[in-house]
């Protein structure tokens, strides 16, 4: 069964893409908002299709070990024929004995939850031979038994018998939690990607501007130069300027495709000639974050700690089968049945049941290895798998806590830089517009402008950059915490 994502807020919403590899671009779309790329994401991203095969592993290995519970039938047909050299006796009645036989067994074997296995058994076959002495020539024997055996020791109880399929039930479970695992990284690895191509869209548009001012600036310049205001240096500094404002832009244009690129590696497969429209960053309430709720919320919902505390259940499992097998293999069994023989295969089936032939048998069987070395190792292995599962769990709820405590203080300093850069922008702003307006009033260099509007570029730039660091400080706090879910209203169905 392959598994499904429900994004309620979202799904309706998805942006059709084609698959474009080796076609013309698609038509552009209006626009993709962080919603629209998740719910994409989670319908074609690899990472996710692949990790369903896992799942779809396990569900199988549960089938596998509920297998050892089915009946199984079996059917033998057979025909032998023997023939003795010389007479080994006068009542052989033929200078060579001649015996044909043909044998016809179906059975059914049964185990059962405790560890019972229940055969039954039915048999009709015919034999021949080349004496006359025998009265009934051919003829037919039917059979029926039933055996029954029970371990009482070692492979006894309900608990042991269940072990391979309540280990592959927690391991179906864990594979579910490996796939939400899977699900948040996704989530995640969007978002940033999403936020890192509104940034490259951001900051080619900064550099644009700045390749506009600076052209203003040299044509500015060059009236300057012509009515005898400006110098041939000054021009040259404002060509100078206009090429690296140029250059610049082309690197923000490079970095715009290589964003583009990654978004649509992550919500596509080969539909890099897609246009993905307008990335809208928009507004948003800043949180309130706290280490202690934020751990808190890791620790109930994060799939790997709960994987790893199923990944224990499945040692206990192994490590009850390990001291149930250091046990001596003690079994008892019964087995009874009816025969018959006939001269016709009808009359020797309705004797069967009808007649006085009979068996029986009772036993008890004894297994004692000496020493018990395989076991008792396979026991200690099991202890030592169990202690070292509940060490690397500690180990995870330490690294938890760390991840969260850097998580916080990441969104923490990320809130305090995004109000600094924003005024550090408006100041480099006021600064430009004083300089330009020094420089217009002929009591400022050229030279003093353009640093200003480096100033003014590198501001922008960094504003644009603090504001992207805490999206992605919250979205790798959402992830610690499992609770991007719910932000956008994704159901794993289990």
């Amino acid at each position: 069964m392959i598994r499904r994502i429900l994004t309620a807020a979202s799904l309706a919403l998805l942006v059709p893409v084609v698959a474009s590899q080796g076609q013309e671009p698609a038509a552009p779309v209006a626009g993709l908002t962080i919603e629209e790329a998740i719910a994409r994401a989670l319908g074609k991203n690899f990472d996710l299709q692949i990790q369903t095969f896992a799942r779809e592993t396990a569900e199988e290995a549960l089938n596998i070990a509920e297998s050892v519970f089915e009946a199984d039938l079996t059917y033998t047909t057979s025909r032998s024929q023997s023939q003795s050299a010389v007479a080994s006796s006068t009542l052989d009645g033929a200078s060579q004995p001649r015996n044909s036989l043909y044998n016809n067994r179906i059975s059914a074997t049964q185990r059962i939850i405790t560890g019972t296995t229940v055969t039954a058994s039915t048999n009709l076959n015919r034999g021949s031979n080349n004496s006359v002495n025998t009265l009934l020539n051919p003829s037919y024997n039917s059979d029926f038994s039933l055996t029954v055996r029970q371990p009482l020791l070692a492979g006894a109880g309900i608990a042991y018998n269940r072990a391979s399929i309540d280990r592959a039930k927690i391991g179906l479970l864990r594979s579910n939690l490996d796939f939400k695992n899977v699900v948040l990284i996704v989530v995640r690895n969007v978002e940033a990607a999403y936020y890192n191509l509104g940034f490259a869209r951001e900051q080619e548009q900064v550099r644009r501007f700045s390749l506009d001012l600076a052209e203003r600036l040299l044509e500015e310049n060059t009236t300057r130069r012509d009515t005898g205001i400006a110098t041939d240096l000054e021009v040259l500094q404002a060509e100078v300027g206009v090429a690296n404002a140029r250059r610049a832009l082309l690197q923000a244009q490079q970095t715009v495709r290589d964003r583009e690129d990654a978004l649509l590696n992550l919500i596509g497969q080969f539909e890099f000639n897609t246009s993905l429209g307008e990335v809208r960053l928009t507004d948003f309430e800043t949180p309130t974050v706290s280490t202690e709720r934020s751990f808190q919320l890791a620790m109930e919902q994060s799939p790997d700690f709960a994987s790893s505390k199923l990944a224990i259940e499945q040692i206990k499992i192994d490590l009850y089968v390990a001291k149930r097998d250091r046990l001596p293999g003690v079994s008892v069994g019964a087995t009874g049945g009816y025969n018959a023989r006939q001269a016709s295969p009808t009359n020797a089936a309705q004797e069967l049941w009808s007649g006085d032939g009979y068996n029986w048998t009772v036993d008890l069987t004894v297994n004692l290895p000496l020493g018990f070395q395989a076991e008792r190792a396979r026991y200690r292995q099991a202890l030592i798998a169990l202690s070292r599962e509940e060490k690397r769990l500690e180990q995870l709820e330490q690294n938890l806590l760390v991840q969260v405590r850097s998580a916080v203080r990441s969104v923490e300093i990320n809130i305090e830089s995004v109000e600094i850069s924003r005024k550090a922008t408006e100041l480099s702003n006021r600064q430009f517009d004083l300089e330009k307006a020094r420089f217009d009033a002929g009591i400022s260099t050229f030279r003093r402008v353009q640093e200003s509007q480096e100033d003014l570029d590198s501001a922008r730039v960094a504003e644009l950059q603090s504001r992207i660091a805490l999206r992605l400080a919250l979205a790798d706090l959402a992830r610690l915490e499992a609770s991007s879910l719910g932000t956008y209203n994704i159901t794993i169905e289990e």
